[in-house]
């Protein structure tokens, strides 16, 4: 049992680590993360018929479609109530999973940050994204 627990420790680990953008052997451990850019005219474009705006997200700073929601701060209990989701962003406290929940609809469609859905009025699992 404890040979699992130490692997799957291992494994969560690893998944938190930043991916290099060149081999091992090009890149030096303490060089900054590369901005990618889209390729002109495709998902800026795309991003742009949709409202958005290409940002760059999460750790590696990837470029991505971030589209603001209407509704974003509103009162909610389930993910239907919103365009995006129901969640309890982590500055207000995290409830504990499958607790009673009353959440805001998310700012804008960014999966990054920590926070915890709200689903059936009911809280889910808090998770991290970076």
């Amino acid at each position: 049992m404890k040979r699992i627990l130490i692997a799957a420790a291992a494994l969560l680990m690893a998944a938190c680590q930043p991916m290099p953008s060149g081999t091992s052997t090009e890149m030096a451990s303490n060089d900054p993360p590369v901005v990618q850019t889209p390729a002109p005219g495709t998902d800026a474009a795309a991003c742009a018929a949709r409202g958005g705006k290409m940002l760059p997200q999460g750790r590696m700073q990837s470029l991505q479609c971030v589209v603001s929601y209407a509704d974003a701060g509103r009162r909610c209990t389930d993910g239907d109530d919103c365009q995006g989701d129901c969640r309890v962003e982590e500055v207000n406290g995290t409830p504990t999973a499958g607790a009673a929940a009353v959440g805001q609809c998310q700012a804008n469609s960014s999966r990054f940050g920590c926070y915890t859905t709200v689903e059936g009025g009911k809280a889910e699992a808090t998770i991290c994204v970076d």
